[in-house]
């Protein structure tokens, strides 16, 4: 789990790495949807968070 504490950010801000479990913790905690939720937007729409984050909004 991240730790609140200690700022991450992502080596790509642009892109969501599903391989790396600290950063799809981060972006599920910044786009407001579960890890589930968002590997499977990533599956339907790719990794750009632009993407991810339309695509989540339309499904919410």
């Amino acid at each position: 789990m991240v730790d609140p504490s200690t700022p991450y950010k992502p080596l790509d801000p642009g892109r969501i790495d599903t391989q790396n479990r600290v950063e799809l913790q981060y972006w599920s905690r910044e786009l407001h949807c579960t890890v589930a939720e968002l590997t499977d937007a990533v599956k339907k729409v790719g990794d750009h968070v632009t993407s991810v984050r339309e695509h989540l909004a339309a499904h919410h």
